[in-house]
């Protein structure tokens, strides 16, 4: 089997085909992210890449290895986005029609990029709720119609591609006079780090490959602890570009012999780097692509006056999604609370609760009451914002004493579904 995985050779051959194609994405050293962690770290930014992710890469390559008798009717894929975008981009640059499959719950803003890049060469259908519903519907589709199945990442053509940026963070650390300690990057199906280990571990083999998993969605850690491919039966979908129940087995063979370690992030963690590196760099980075430098969190102590590289692996992020991006990353960081209090229906009650009960810094967000006749008391939906974590201990103390039987929304996650 060992036989059958991509070497460095390989990423070479599909860079010699891909170097006049894609944009050779700059390795940016970072100041803030360097001075906030006491560590030598450069941003590789795939955000800038053509069609803002590193998919093009392994699409293009996989594509252009076709024979003239597997394009004539058309190639199809599955994707939740970024790898429908470089089937997309490709198929409208080498004239081929596409079939593309893409999830109902997919942000619009890549269906729309998908379409902008395919142009009159794709037609979409959009399949299932999740990844593998869509994959699964997209492969008996291309049975039934006799169309070239393009994988995402369980493919080594697709492998070798993704590989190539890897060739790339080599020749600059090189042109700088560097060499790369660790390198993040993202897992959802495993191509990315699949390619990128590939190269890196014949190429610089003294650098460490770290992979980065949303907490919601952790395929890959659990086949590998499992010594198999594993299918997750729920998965968090926040993190769209990596949220895939199963992975590929050659991926996961790939990561089982070149993956050194793989951490898991929580969303909410994220969403404030996220935040962070829009706010602090102006760098807009998709979930899938900011996880691996949200890892760099859970590994300071490691990459302490170490020389880390973290690809930044996309940058389609939905402008309308920020409101929620905020709101988790407030939550994660403890700022946020949401509770359903009852209030004596007298007046007065809500000046003694902002009074009494509200710390100094706190702040209403949200507070929803009907006033039902009748009754001594009634419900109130109230939403917090603290200016300090540990003000929470405070405000419980107070807010038993106002209601001791108030409920934390926070606390049950469908209760908050439903309510915020």
């Amino acid at each position: 089997m060992t036989d059958e995985l991509v070497n460095k050779e390989d990423v070479l051959k599909a860079y010699k085909v891909l170097r006049n194609v894609v944009k050779q994405t700059p390795l940016q050293h970072d100041a803030y992210l360097s001075q906030k962690y006491h560590a030598n770290i450069f941003l590789k930014r795939e955000d800038l890449q053509i069609v803002r992710s590193f998919k093009l890469r392994g699409a293009y390559y996989a594509i252009s290895q076709l024979s003239e008798a597997e394009t004539e009717t058309g190639v199809i894929c599955a994707s939740a986005g970024n790898h429908a975008q470089g089937v997309a981009y490709t198929c409208n640059h080498l004239a081929i029609n596409a079939t593309i499959f893409m999830p109902s719950t997919t942000p619009s803003q890549k269906i729309d990029q998908v379409r902008y890049f395919g142009k009159e060469y794709v037609e979409i259908k959009l399949i299932g709720d999740t990844f593998d519903e869509s994959n699964e519907a997209a492969h008996a589709y291309a049975d039934e119609h006799n169309l070239t199945f393009i994988e995402p990442f369980n493919d080594r053509n697709v492998i070798a591609g993704q590989g190539t940026l890897a060739v790339e963070i080599h020749q600059d650390l090189v042109a700088e006079g560097e060499t790369a300690d660790m390198v993040f990057a993202a897992i959802g199906g495993g191509g990315l780090i699949s390619g990128v280990s590939s190269y890196m571990k014949e190429a610089m083999p003294e650098t460490k490959i770290i992979g980065v998993e949303s907490m919601g969605a952790p395929g890959m850690k659990a086949s590998l602890d499992a010594n198999k491919v594993m299918t997750l039966t729920d998965i968090d979908k926040f993190c769209d570009g990596t949220a895939v129940a199963t992975v590929g087995d050659l991926t996961f063979r790939h990561c089982q012999q070149n993956v050194d370690d793989i951490l898991l992030v929580p969303e909410g963690q994220v969403c404030g780097t996220i935040i962070d590196l829009y706010t602090k760099q102006a760098i807009v980075a998709e979930p899938s692509g900011a996880l691996s430098v949200s890892a760099l969190e859970q590994y300071k102590d490691e990459i302490r006056d170490k020389t880390v590289v973290c690809i930044v692996s996309g940058g389609n992020n939905d402008i309308n999604r920020m409101a929620e991006i905020d709101e988790r990353s407030l939550l994660y960081q403890g700022l946020k609370h949401y509770f359903i209090v009852n209030f004596p229906q007298r007046a007065g009650a809500l000046k003694e609760f902002v009074n009494d009960i509200l710390g100094g810094n706190d702040d209403i967000t949200k507070f929803e009451y009907t006033k039902k006749v009748h009754r001594s008391e009634g419900p109130v939906l109230i939403g917090i914002l603290l200016k300090n974590k540990d003000d929470i201990e405070g405000l419980l103390s107070r807010l038993e004493k106002f209601d001791p039987h108030y409920i934390s929304v926070n606390e049950n996650s469908k209760l908050y579904s439903f309510l915020i």
